[in-house]
C-alpha cells in the first residue's frame, strides 16, 4: 500500500514536470517571451524524479537484475572477495578462484547494505577484504 501511494505521487510528480517544460515550450515559442527559468526547473525535476518512478513498475531495480543469475559461485572453486582501493576507498565484491587468483566482479559495494545483498545473493557468510 505504501509502495503504490508512492507510485501515484511519483507518477503525478512527473506529469507536472512534463506540464512544466510544455508549457514553458509554448510560451517561449508562441509569445516569444523569456520562459526559459520554467523550462530548465521542469527539466530538473524530471530528471530527479524521473528514474525513481521506473523502479516502481514491478521490476527489481536494475543493478539487482543481474545478480545471482549472471555471475556463478562454486564455493570449492572460488572465494568471496571484496577488493578495496587505498586511494578511492572505492569497493568491488567478486569472486576470486583459487588455483589462479582470476578475479570475476560482480557488484559495486555502493553502501554497508550492499554487502549483506552480495552475501544474501549467493548464501556466503564470510567475506575476505583485499586490498
Amino acid at each position: 500500500m505504501k509502495t503504490k501511494l508512492r507510485l501515484i505521487i511519483s507518477i503525478i510528480a512527473l506529469i507536472l514536470c512534463w506540464v512544466l517544460i510544455i508549457d514553458g515550450l509554448y510560451k517561449v515559442i508562441s509569445l516569444h517571451t523569456n520562459n526559459w527559468g520554467t523550462i530548465l526547473v521542469g527539466a530538473f525535476f524530471l530528471l530527479a524524479i524521473g528514474p525513481n518512478v521506473y523502479d516502481h513498475f514491478g521490476k527489481k531495480p536494475q543493478r539487482e537484475q543481474q545478480f545471482g543469475e549472471a555471475v556463478p559461485f562454486d564455493s570449492e572453486k572460488q572465494m568471496a572477495v571484496i577488493k578495496c582501493s587505498i586511494c578511492t576507498g572505492e569497493q568491488v565484491a567478486g569472486f576470486k578462484d583459487k588455483e589462479d587468483g582470476h578475479f570475476t566482479e560482480v557488484m559495486l559495494i555502493r553502501e554497508p547494505g550492499d554487502i549483506e545483498r552480495f552475501k544474501e545473493i549467493y548464501k556466503i557468510e564470510e567475506i575476505k577484504k583485499e586490498y
